[in-house]
């Protein structure tokens, strides 16, 4: 339903308000500078006229659509947009950069302590090839030991070899001496 008499003729003046009383009530547009009064200006809502209408319908009026002029800060909010996805952006490489540098860090200790375990390997292999080179030097003694314990082992067995006959004899000769 449109608005008719006293409410159309209230809206109607709110629609022309002057430029001053619209930067009393928007704070915004009385911070400006003057140079820039001109341009907010012409950004005021522009009053369409109204059409007569073509209804049958004498006394009502039709609605027109209002049309609003674009915000005035809306450069100062793609600024400020533009302003944080530039914080975020950074944000995000910073991120990357110091996984970099913590995963180069990281390879860098890796590395180190690889050529530690391959020094020492290296260390473990000169001390088994040093072990393995006096045991090849005392190879001759060992052999010696071997042959003087097979030489033993031999002597033992004849030792009781002996005995047994020393025994034998010794009953025997016990036994030429009872009779």
């Amino acid at each position: 339903m449109a608005a008719t008499g006293d409410d159309a003729a209230a809206m109607d003046s709110i629609s022309r308000a002057p430029a001053a009383q619209l930067a009393a009530l928007n704070p915004a547009m009385s911070s400006s500078s003057p140079a820039e009064a001109p341009e907010e200006v012409a950004e005021t809502p522009v009053v369409v006229p109204k059409k007569p209408s073509a209804n049958s319908d004498g006394g009502v009026e039709t609605a027109e659509e209002a049309v609003e002029p674009a915000e005035p800060d809306i450069n100062e909010l793609c600024t400020d947009m533009f302003e944080k996805m530039a914080i975020v952006l950074q944000g995000e490489l910073t991120g990357t950069c110091e996984d970099y540098r913590l995963l180069e860090n990281m390879n860098k200790l890796t590395s180190l302590k690889y050529m530690e375990m391959k020094d020492i390997s290296i260390n473990i292999s000169r001390n088994l090839q040093d072990l393995n080179n006096k045991y090849a030097s005392l190879q001759p003694y060992l052999d010696q030991i071997n042959q003087i314990e097979e030489q033993v082992s031999s002597l033992e067995q004849a030792a009781y070899k002996l005995d047994a006959y020393s025994k034998k004899l010794e009953a025997r000769f016990k036994k030429l001496e009872k009779r």
